[in-house]
């Protein structure tokens, strides 16, 4: 009798702990998507608060989206070395498979790509799922204007390799001359040597 009488008290105890454990894990998805919700409204107090308090940078929400991802894409500088110091992992992607380097190359934020390239470990090459690397989408969807021609540059320094084609094979100079880009075109043959 006594041991089955235990054994019930250490089933219910049990049986809070993993409620109390839900709570927490609860408590840490609110967390995040307040982590979130604050990077998305730019309010760098909150997100220092949040992150203060324990919000894991990397977890990612139905689109896959998280705050780091969300920062490098939006040029939102501040938050993003706040989850750079936080840990996040620069190897996450997006929904489209882009690592936050490549939508902050198509945009053109300089400040975000130098910290990015600095200050992580994200592989400047990597490929998302329509075959653009950060360079390619610099190229594909810019005007080639002087920022853009600053953001070639800057990915090239940094180990950028101009001869990755996308899915239908064609070469980041390749899409250079179809738009007309002469300076971006010297920048690509400049980078070759």
């Amino acid at each position: 009798m006594f041991k089955k009488t235990l054994s019930m008290i250490c089933c219910v105890i049990f049986l809070q702990g993993c409620s109390q454990e839900q709570e927490v894990k609860k408590e840490m998805t609110n967390m995040e998507t307040a982590l979130l919700t604050a990077t998305e409204k730019q309010e760098t107090n909150t997100v220092i608060s949040l992150l203060k308090k324990g919000a894991d940078v990397n977890i990612q929400d139905d689109m896959k989206n998280n705050p780091f991802l969300y920062a490098g894409a939006e040029g939102y500088f501040d938050i993003l070395k706040l989850t750079i110091d936080a840990g996040a992992d620069p190897s996450l992607t997006n929904r489209y498979g882009g690592t936050a380097l490549i939508p902050a190359s198509e945009h053109g934020y300089i400040d975000v790509i130098k910290e990015l390239l600095t200050r992580t470990t994200i592989d400047v090459n990597h490929v998302n799922n329509l075959g653009w690397t950060a360079l390619m989408e610099a190229i594909v969807l810019s005007n080639g204007n002087e920022t853009q021609q600053q953001v070639i540059q800057l990915l090239i320094e940094h180990g950028a390799d101009v001869n990755i084609p996308d899915n239908d094979g064609v070469t980041p100079l390749e899409h250079a001359r179809a738009h007309n880009f002469e300076e971006i075109e010297k920048i690509l043959l400049e980078g070759r040597k």
